[in-house]
Formats: structure tokens, C-alpha cells, sequence
């Protein structure tokens, strides 16, 4: 069976987009997880992702880059119909993956399965997007923290993180 080399296939990838010296992966000596509190069939869940993703326009367009970038953190009402949803994405490897299959990133259809399952007791009202850049510092000073606001606002027992 052959493996794919993910970490050796990203480094060499982000080396392709320009930059000087290979990506440095975030490492920590203290994990900040901490265990559920209440069962997961009584928990919130809110939903992260760095995929870029925007809602089409009515006519169906695109949005713009400009009328849909609102700082580290935006959010989405959870209840936008996926089929408007799309990601603007353009730093991922071309070669290996699409972003066709939203839910393949963006598990938003199957979070509400689990929900009407009881698996989980509720999702919020919106899902997030967090802005993916490389820098390790801006992540921990203004992604991060904007991040932990909108759990505290949405009263979210759990956070979900999935990458693109």
C-alpha cells in the first residue's frame, strides 16, 4: 500500500508558492483541549474552517473578494442552502484534490444529520471561516482570539476545526 506523504507534500507545496523557507508547524508542549463538560448529545457545536468558503449571489454569481473579506473570522448563517455556498480557494494542491464536494470540507450536511440523530444536541446559528494565512503570530493575535469571541457569543460547548 502506498502512502501519501502529507506533510513532505505541503512543504514542498507552499515552497512552489514563493516563499523563502519551508512552513514551520505550529507545536505546542500544553494542548489546549480540555473534556467535555456535558455529554456530546447535550453539546453546541460551532464549526471552523479555512476554506474561504462565500454565498453566491441570487443570479448566481460569485461574490467578490472585496464584499465577502471581513477581517480574521467571518461568519455564515448555518441555514444558508449549500448549493449557494463555494469556495474561493485558491491555495490548495490542484493536483491531488477539488474543492467540489463541500461537505467533504465543510461537514455542514452531516453535523445536521448528527444533530436530528441526537448524536449532538445542537449546532450554532452560524459557521465560521478563519483566515488560513501562514503566519503563526497573526494566527495567535488576531485569528485565534476572534475565534474564542464568536464560540463565548454562540455559546459553543464544542469546536470543530476542519483545513483546506
Amino acid at each position: 500500500m502506498n502512502h501519501v506523504r502529507y506533510m513532505d507534500r505541503i512543504r514542498d507545496y507552499y515552497l512552489s508558492q514563493g516563499y523563502e523557507k519551508p512552513y514551520e508547524w505550529a507545536n505546542y508542549d500544553q494542548v489546549p483541549f480540555a473534556p467535555l463538560k456535558k455529554p456530546l448529545s447535550d453539546s453546541r457545536v460551532i464549526l471552523f474552517s479555512t476554506s474561504d468558503v462565500s454565498v453566491r449571489r441570487e443570479d448566481g454569481d460569485a461574490l467578490s473578494a472585496a464584499e465577502t473579506t471581513v477581517g480574521e473570522v467571518y461568519s455564515v448563517p448555518w441555514d444558508t442552502p449549500v448549493e449557494k455556498l463555494y469556495s474561493r480557494q485558491e491555495s490548495f494542491d490542484r493536483y491531488a484534490t477539488n474543492l467540489d464536494d463541500l461537505n467533504s470540507y465543510l461537514p455542514l450536511t452531516r453535523l445536521e444529520e448528527c444533530v436530528e440523530a441526537g448524536r449532538i444536541g445542537a449546532v450554532t446559528s452560524n459557521f465560521h471561516n478563519v483566515n488560513r494565512g501562514y503566519s503563526k503570530r497573526l494566527m495567535m493575535e488576531t485569528a485565534a482570539p476572534a475565534a474564542l469571541a464568536a464560540c463565548r457569543e454562540e455559546k459553543a460547548d464544542i469546536a470543530i476545526l476542519t483545513p483546506v
